[in-house]
């Protein structure tokens, strides 16, 4: 670990003897001496805000933007948790019947999706604040595994990243000790909220670096510290809705994602950090514009097929509106959720598939389950 006197922070040295171990202390934000944006990082800022801001005038072009919003928050909910190790598919989370086939890993992407909604309607109430970190934390952990790791609490005791069965002696990293903890957490608040002339996504890449750095939770940080990215953007009127999310793009690099941010911690360098942010962040909005392009496409071409279904194309425009939220359904939850008979629901399916829209599932315990594949196919992307 060496001496490290860098801008990103130190290392404090705990207890004593046989005990004693390092943990990091992140001096607060922002670095001093300030950021220096080279040519190569203006470009990627122009780039990443270009998009957002495309994305941001799509979005609002959406039909129901809320729909897309939550299956979006859905499939973003998955990756999230894939980084953590959860094992679960897209369709595992659609499932119509969840309430019965809900196991621990399916749990962690609900819960994922509930704090995330909680997260950006609390906006409207409260700033961005340590307070609304912990609210969420604790949907979040609510009955899953991890649960009884305090939740909606700050730890008060010392953690650590490594392999599993890693110890004090042998972590990858060792966060601020408890107390140093609540001062830097205090710290980032303040931060959070403070008026400067940084721009939000030189911001926010700084926040998440310091929020990861800090690891206040004993479990589910990397989540937390995802979800803050979507609810700054909102909280500063990049986005309206939670549209841009970036866990895919550190699915995919993980290795790197945890090398750079190693790499300010030991010396000071935030720039490299800022590049490879602002690329995620890029990419990030593309895949947005992409999947929404995708998703209006379908939409407004399926939409113009049922018009035509004759005088029952009514009751298929109501089921057909439905998949777009439900895009894996049985017709008895169907008929209960659109307060149809369950004949007339029938009736409107089997026109669904007859037009090749739905399609009956493979799946023979459930064997009168239907799915909107085509749609499917989009949301399934890179999980």
């Amino acid at each position: 670990m060496g001496s490290m006197k860098n801008r990103a922070g130190e290392y404090r040295t705990n207890l004593t003897g046989e005990l004693q171990y390092r943990s990091f202390l992140p001096y607060p934000l922002p670095p001093s001496p300030p950021i220096e944006l080279d040519e190569e990082t203006i470009k990627l800022l122009a780039k990443a805000n270009r998009s957002i801001g495309i994305l941001e005038g799509m979005s609002r072009q959406i039909p129901d933007i809320d729909l897309f919003v939550s299956m979006y928050v859905r499939k973003e909910a998955l990756l999230s948790s894939q980084i953590e190790g959860t094992q679960a598919t897209l369709d595992d989370i659609l499932d119509p019947n969840i309430e019965e086939n809900t196991n621990q890993n399916v749990a962690d992407v609900i819960n994922y999706i509930k704090a995330s909604q909680y997260g950006s309607a609390r906006l409207a109430e409260l700033p961005l604040c340590n307070r609304l970190l912990k609210e969420i934390h604790e949907i979040l952990m609510q009955d899953v595994r991890g649960g009884e790791k305090s939740p909606g609490e700050f730890r008060s005791s010392q953690n650590w990243i490594g392999p599993a069965g890693s110890t004090l002696r042998d972590a990858r990293y060792i966060p601020p000790h408890p107390e140093d903890m609540l001062e830097a957490m205090s710290d980032l608040e303040k931060f959070i909220n403070s008026e400067d002339e940084l721009d939000p996504l030189i911001k926010i890449a700084l926040i998440h670096y310091q929020f990861e750095t800090i690891h206040p939770f004993l479990d589910g940080n990397g989540r937390i510290g995802r979800l803050l990215i979507a609810l700054y953007l909102i909280n500063q009127n990049l986005l309206s809705h939670e549209t841009l999310y970036i866990s895919y793009f550190l699915k995919r690099n993980r290795i790197e994602y945890y090398d750079r941010l190693t790499e300010v911690r030991s010396k000071g360098n935030f720039e490299q950090w800022l590049k490879f942010f602002l690329l995620a962040a890029y990419e990030s909005a593309q895949d947005a514009i992409d999947t929404i392009e995708r998703i209006l496409k379908l939409h407004y071409k399926n939409v113009e097929v049922v018009k035509n279904t004759g005088k029952a194309s009514k009751t298929v425009m109501k089921v057909f509106n439905y998949l777009e939220s439900s895009p894996i359904i049985d017709i008895k939850k169907t008929s209960v959720a659109l307060e149809l008979s369950f004949n007339t629901v029938s009736n409107a399916v089997n026109k669904l598939v007859e037009l090749g829209i739905l399609k009956q599932t493979e799946n023979v315990r459930r064997s009168r389950v239907f799915a909107y594949e085509e749609y499917l196919e989009i949301l399934r992307k890179d999980t």
